[in-house]
């Protein structure tokens, strides 16, 4: 089985600043790490390497600093690294993102093996936007599996995997043929620590770099900045909150004296509220 994990190096959300000025975010001096939920998809492609065997290859777009990640990954575990990397990329939205990591995973089966799964994180911190890995998906034709909280089996003589998806209303329970596309929830699994010799062989493995051509991408207006239709108006830090926490004396009350006076409160300032609740009980 060969299972492909996207992952994306992305700026540290606790320590980015956003210039006073130009209101655009100050990247330097702001370390890097792995896309928090990309480290899901990561555990759960290598929990499934080693129960069903076979290799995890590892993809990331970015700058040449982004083997960083990379290498972080093979300390887990992963067995090889592929990093797309080329100043055609620079500025790509998700649609550009998409393309080009299509086309990397398209040569990366030519090269390695087809991928039996496709694994990305729900979204990144960065972006939020939650739409790459359905754009993979669609690009290379495969049947996508979202918002997926646990694998529930997989039968490889059969190509058929079954999945629990988290939904609005509950939890889906969904079978579907291999290869297929899947983004992991948050909190689904927890990223293991890394061996000794992962660590090693990760200092001394040799990172798989590939431009846009060597990816086989011809199209270079479908990168970038020029593939990228998505325009950003302005990006500005959320204004600071004024209003101070309430502090409620709980000295000899019930929960439920508690609970009908914060349920008081809440009505005394959204008095709308109150109305609302009303009429959608009757009716």
């Amino acid at each position: 089985m060969h299972i492909v994990i996207c992952i994306k190096q992305v700026p540290d959300s606790a320590q980015i600043r956003v210039h006073p000025v130009t209101n655009t975010i100050m990247r330097q001096g702001v370390p890097t790490i792995i896309n928090p939920y990309d480290l899901f998809a990561l555990e759960e492609a290598l929990e499934l390497r080693d129960c069903h065997g076979g290799e995890v290859t590892v993809l990331t777009m970015g700058p040449p600093m982004a083997e960083d990640a990379l290498r972080k990954a093979l300390t887990y575990g992963a067995d090889r690294a592929v990093l797309l990397t080329d100043r055609h990329f620079a500025g790509s939205d998700t649609l550009a993102t998409s393309f080009a990591l299509s086309q990397a995973i398209a040569k990366i089966g030519e090269t390695f093996g087809t991928p039996d799964i496709v694994f990305t994180g729900k979204q990144t911190i960065d972006g939020d936007t939650a739409q790459v890995g359905p754009g993979i998906a669609k690009r290379l034709d495969l049947l996508q599996l979202t918002y997926v909280a646990k694998i529930a089996s997989i039968d490889l003589n059969a190509r058929e995997i079954m999945v629990e998806r988290r939904s609005e209303g509950g939890t889906q329970t969904l079978k579907s043929k291999l290869p297929c596309l899947v983004t992991m929830l948050e909190g689904t699994n927890e990223i293991r620590r890394g061996s000794l010799d992962d660590a090693l062989r990760a200092a001394r493995s040799e990172i798989v770099k590939w431009s846009a051509a060597d990816a086989g991408i011809e199209d270079l207006t479908k990168c970038g900045l020029r593939g990228s239709p998505t325009v950003v108006k302005r990006v500005f830090a959320p204004p600071e909150r004024v209003e101070k926490a309430e502090q409620i004396d709980t000295t000899e009350k019930t929960p439920r004296d508690l609970a009908d006076e914060l349920i008081a409160g809440i009505f005394s300032r959204q008095p709308a509220l109150e109305d609302e609740l009303a009429f959608n009980g009757e009716a």
